[in-house]
């Protein structure tokens, strides 16, 4: 099942990025740059996310798991949970700064 979804994943991003540079030979140099740019910042995001979304389903379900047995470890798991979450805010900052760029 999963290497469906992660088949199904790169086949996307692959129709993606070729289209983009087919429409991108036909534009300008700089119009190209900057539709490149704006792929290269949903990549960065989107995969940030799914990373992030992977990591907090799994910690997730341990800490609740941890919590119901033992209630004390409640601020641990919600620390793990955090780090998952981190990943997402570093993909939206990775992508706010190449669109920053010029």
């Amino acid at each position: 099942m999963k290497i469906k979804s992660i088949s199904t994943m790169v086949l996307i991003a692959t129709i993606a990025l070729i289209t983009t540079n087919n429409f991108s030979k036909e534009a300008y140099a700089q119009e190209a740059q900057s539709g490149l740019k704006f792929v290269g910042a949903g990549l960065a995001f989107g995969l940030a996310a799914l990373g992030a979304g992977v990591a907090i389903g799994g910690v997730g379900a341990a800490g609740l798991a941890v919590i119901s047995e033992r209630p004390d470890l409640r601020s641990q798991a919600l620390v793990f949970t955090a780090l998952g979450e981190a990943v997402a805010i570093y993909g939206i900052v990775m992508a706010i700064i190449i669109l920053g760029q010029s």
